[in-house]
Order: C-alpha cells, then sequence, then structure tokens
C-alpha cells in the first residue's frame, strides 16, 4: 500500500529568496513581472535594445533580473542614462565641430547633414558604452 504525503502549497526556499506554488505535481515560482517602472515611465528605445541584447547575449544575467524583480528598473535607469549620455555627447561634438545656430541661420542643409552625422556618432558611442556592454 502507498502513502501520499500531502504537499504544502506554498513553500519559500531560503536559498534564493522565492517563493512558490504548487500546481499540480509542480511547484512553480511566483514572479510578477512590473510593466512599468516605480514611478510610472515605461522604458524606451534603449531600455528595449537593452533588455534585446541581455536575451540574447547575457541569458543568465536576463533571468536574474527578471527572477528578482528588477528587469524593469534596470532597463528603465539605463534608458535615462543612455539619454542623458546622449545630448552630453552632441552638445560636446557640437561645440568641437563648430556646428552653431549661425550656421543653422546661414545654410540649413548643411546644419541639418552636421547633426545628423553627430547624431549618429554619438548613439554609437552610447551603445556601445551603456547599451551593448
Amino acid at each position: 500500500m502507498r502513502i501520499m504525503k500531502e504537499l504544502k502549497k506554498h513553500i519559500h526556499d531560503e536559498r534564493n529568496g522565492l517563493d512558490y506554488t504548487l500546481v499540480g505535481d509542480y511547484y512553480i515560482p511566483d514572479i510578477a513581472i512590473e510593466r512599468v517602472s516605480q514611478n510610472g515611465t515605461p522604458f524606451g528605445k534603449y531600455g528595449r535594445m537593452r533588455r534585446a541584447f541581455l536575451k540574447e547575449y547575457k541569458p543568465i544575467m536576463y533571468n536574474e533580473l527578471v527572477l528578482t524583480g528588477k528587469l524593469h528598473s534596470h532597463l528603465t535607469e539605463l534608458d535615462h542614462q543612455a539619454h542623458k549620455r546622449l545630448e552630453l555627447i552632441i552638445s560636446q561634438m557640437q561645440v568641437a565641430e563648430n556646428v552653431t545656430e549661425d550656421l543653422k541661420r546661414q545654410d540649413a542643409m548643411k546644419w541639418v547633414q552636421a547633426m545628423n552625422s553627430i547624431r549618429s556618432r554619438a548613439e554609437e558611442i552610447v551603445l556601445h558604452e551603456l547599451v551593448y556592454e
């Protein structure tokens, strides 16, 4: 005669700090994924690019961030840092390359061409430094 042991519906694992719920014969981790950060802002372009990079090339780090509930705050913070860094680099390049409002008034097409070049190069720097590190 086989004796069936009654399994607890909910358990807590001290090693990883996660709670689990019994579903059928398996314990499934109780994970709530937040869709926006604590201050209510969703992450933007650079946060989405970082998420795709982590999923593809750093799956262990990605899973750790998901399991600890820190993924969205990480992506939101990175997105914010990337935008600030991009603005700083663009303004520094504008000064270094003498791309001013005077140039904009004198030759709008040349100004647009120079700004597109600056923005493109600055974005490559930000991607290399923050998103794909």
